[in-house]
């Protein structure tokens, strides 16, 4: 009996046993994958609090003033003694600070200082709905200082089979309960001073850390994580300082 063998089309792989797939399949299928993933986790948020923090990464206040924080705040913080924030009425951002700036390399800074600028923005946008953000020093305000001491991007490839595959889902989940943190997402430290803008006497301030969740979107932008860290930052300040001032409307993020 004479068997015949069915010719592969174009574009398809040989398999071990001598079928055949199409190539064009398995890119659809990973396409399909990877937008079911983006429409079902898309309504998740993309960065979560971290377990820990090294004190010793503090650059903007002494670390012996902090005090680990509550469970949904920064990891530790410090506030001044019968502070009254009700006398303020203005607050002057500084620039975002990089502190690790003369270690990185070009293409590392070039990403810092995106998230540096966006941070910024994100400040005087939140802030702005209840201050008035002043350019220079001056009476009645606050200022504040930001700097992001350490940020890491999200590895796609490792975050997507981690995600999808079994093996990598398990081992996702170890690296989880290990570390607090999942498998190849990003990662930012920042610390948060303010002060009277005038005397410079310490009012509040903090240090926390932000680990990235599994968004599929960090699949995507591998800084997503950070940047959205950055967002949470400074709604939670905005809100902290409502609460202070005894606001009704304080927005919690």
């Amino acid at each position: 009996m004479l068997l015949t063998r069915r010719m592969p089309q174009k574009g398809s792989q040989i398999t071990e046993n001598g079928g055949f797939v199409m190539k064009s399949s398995v890119q659809t299928l990973t396409l399909v994958v990877v937008v079911t993933l983006v429409s079902v986790l898309a309504g998740c948020g993309g960065s979560m609090r971290a377990r820990n923090v090294d004190l010793k990464n503090a650059f903007l206040v002494n670390p012996s003033v902090y005090k680990e924080g509550p469970s949904d705040g920064a990891l530790y913080r410090y506030k001044k003694p019968g502070l009254d924030i009700k006398q303020y009425s203005k607050i002057f951002v500084d620039p975002v600070l990089i502190v690790k700036e003369a270690e990185l390399d070009e293409g590392q800074r070039a990403n810092y200082q995106k998230l540096a600028n966006n941070a910024y923005i994100y400040l005087t946008s939140e802030l702005g709905n209840d201050y008035e953000i002043v350019k220079k020093p001056e009476a009645g305000a606050m200022r504040l200082q930001f700097s992001i001491i350490e940020a890491d991007s999200s590895k796609p490839v490792r975050n997507l089979l981690s995600s999808v595959s079994p093996i990598g889902i398990g081992v996702g989940a170890v690296t989880y309960g290990a570390t607090g943190k999942p498998s190849g997402v990003g990662e930012i430290t920042a610390e948060m001073k303010v002060t009277d803008a005038m005397s410079g006497d310490l009012l509040g301030a903090a240090l926390d850390r932000r680990v990235g969740d599994k968004n599929p979107v960090g699949i995507i932008d591998t800084w997503y994580n950070a940047d959205e860290a950055l967002q949470y930052w400074a709604k939670q300040i905005r809100f902290v300082l409502c609460r202070e001032r005894g606001g009704s409307d304080c927005v919690k993020p």
